[in-house]
């Protein structure tokens, strides 16, 4: 019987850039790598006698694919040994080499929590955007969210996280840890970070959400009565928190309308979580301890600010 062969690519005659595809594409121009890869570089294991070690920009391109797509160690090994896109973004040819195991992607994972590196990387991001113009202005939008840990204590230790903290917002009770933010109100970028327990009131941290040069700061009623706190960051401050009613003082119309106004400006911190929790996925907490959990927030903050200027950053790249 006379048989047909078909060469593999034959079947590939549609092709269609994917959102995933541009995606990487505006990213793997937009990130600093080799001022990032140079951060890394001194903590890095050098070639020995053994294996070679994989190079430090493939492993930081995967780790940086861990947090836009919200993976675990072995979920982005398995992704990029399923996603062409994802393999062209990190340099990965698998006719002639593996994709790193996941085993390689925890080492390097917790090479950069070891060392710090996540605040590092956040701060470097930021230096590089000011570098570009996009310098902090005097106004900060501090606000906070909770980021949910597994309250069940089904697991190995039969308990729940004991770093984790419980709080209650309305009427519902949350498990697990607070991402403070504090945003520039012109840029929208996040140039302050602080990751606590969900325990701690928003207020407690204020101080560490200016960067000191503020003539004002805006915030939801749980910063009300900082101002001292705020002046001994930014001692020029003025405090634009949103005003609320007691029970002996409701809300004039005059006061409604003032905090109209405060929220439109406030509402930009929102842009900034609902990059960090809905495009990015980090709206629950994968490790277990603040410390780990704190490295992946300094990250994601920092891709989240490369996130919101990207089509400006590629425009200057461009002229």
């Amino acid at each position: 019987m006379k048989q047909t062969t078909f060469a593999q690519g034959s079947f590939e005659r549609y092709a269609k850039t994917t959102k995933r595809a541009v995606f990487l594409s505006e990213m793997n121009q937009v990130v600093p790598w080799s001022m990032l890869c140079d951060l890394i570089a001194p903590h890095y294991p050098k070639a020995g006698n053994g294996r070679p070690p994989v190079g430090v920009e493939r492993m930081l391109r995967i780790y940086f694919l861990q947090q836009w797509f919200n993976l675990s160690d072995p979920a982005v090994e398995e992704a990029l040994y399923e996603s062409a896109s994802m393999r062209s973004f990190v340099g990965i040819d698998l006719g002639s080499e593996p994709v790193p195991d996941e085993t390689t992607v925890c080492k390097f994972r917790h090479l950069l929590e070891r060392h710090a590196l996540g605040k590092r990387i956040f701060e470097e991001v930021g230096r590089h955007l000011q570098e570009r113009g996009m310098k902090v202005s005097g106004g900060t939008i501090v606000d906070a969210t909770i980021i949910a840990a597994p309250s069940s204590t089904k697991n190995k230790d039969g308990e729940r996280d004991p770093e984790m903290r419980q709080t209650k917002k309305g009427n519902q009770w949350h498990f697990g840890m607070k991402g403070h933010i504090g945003v520039d109100s012109k840029t929208k970028l996040i140039h302050s970070v602080v990751a606590t327990g969900a325990n701690v009131h928003d207020s407690q941290v204020l101080p560490d959400l200016l960067h000191g040069q503020e003539t004002r700061y805006w915030g939801d009623s749980a910063y009300l009565g900082q101002r001292q706190a705020a002046r001994s960051k930014a001692p020029k401050v003025k405090d634009f928190t949103n005003r609320r009613a007691t029970r002996s003082h409701a809300l004039t119309d005059a006061e409604r309308l003032t905090n109209s106004r405060k929220s439109s400006i406030r509402a930009k911190v929102e842009h900034a979580f609902g990059i960090i929790k809905r495009v990015f996925g980090f709206a629950k907490v994968r490790y277990r301890g603040l410390q780990k959990n704190a490295h992946r927030l300094f990250v994601t903050c920092a891709l989240a600010n490369l996130f919101m200027v990207r089509r400006r950053l590629m425009r200057m790249q461009g002229a």
